[in-house]
């Protein structure tokens, strides 16, 4: 699904569009370019969303919200890898899995 920007309006009525090409300016919002102008897709909508809420509910201000949103992306990619690393771990044999259960709960309790 890829929205215009007319479409996204229509779904967030208290985001004008001066604000809304302000976010993508500020690299808040990454939509794709279409032929007659940026198209949204879900994850746009998602940080449009995000930065509704941020801004409108918790009264983020503007200087803080590339901050908040930058952890996140952080946090979605890093669960992303932990994925990866749980598929490719469950490919190996039970005592490989074993051996990397211990070594990691050596680990684990270290850092508490």
């Amino acid at each position: 699904m890829r929205l215009t920007e007319e479409q996204v309006l229509e779904l967030f009525h208290t985001v004008t569009g001066r604000q809304l090409r302000q976010w993508v300016r500020r690299g808040w919002i990454m939509p794709s370019q279409g032929q007659a102008g940026p198209l949204f897709d879900e994850v746009d909508i998602a940080r449009i969303r995000l930065v509704c809420e941020l801004r409108n509910d918790m009264n983020v201000n503007d200087d803080a919200v590339p901050i908040i949103l930058a952890l996140l992306d952080q946090l979605y990619r890093l669960r992303g890898e932990l994925r990866s690393i749980a598929d490719a771990l469950r490919d190996q044999p039970d005592e490989i899995r074993q051996e990397i259960g211990r070594a990691f709960s050596v680990i684990v309790t270290r850092h508490r």
